[in-house]
């Protein structure tokens, strides 16, 4: 099939990088770009799950924090209002 492909210009520059580094046509590198690329985009691939790595904060200063009033004076001074 004939068509006309406008490309990038940093996609252009890198197709031109490689068909000098391979000694290949220019249409056997797009089209086997092509075929890893649309592979690779139907691909479906499971989200890596996020994981969080879990830090010793140490003991509770306060004693109770229900208070509220109680823990502001603890932490902030007696003058927290």
């Amino acid at each position: 099939m004939r068509t006309t492909l406008s490309l990038d210009a940093d996609v252009a520059s890198r197709i031109e990088q490689l068909r000098h580094a391979l000694d290949k046509p220019l249409k056997e590198l797009v089209n086997e770009a092509l075929r890893r690329g649309l592979a690779g985009m139907l691909e479906s691939r499971p989200p890596t799950p996020y994981r969080t790595q879990p830090v010793d904060l140490g003991r509770c200063r306060l004693p109770n924090v229900d208070d509220v009033a109680a823990a502001l004076a603890a932490a902030e001074g007696e003058d927290h209002r």
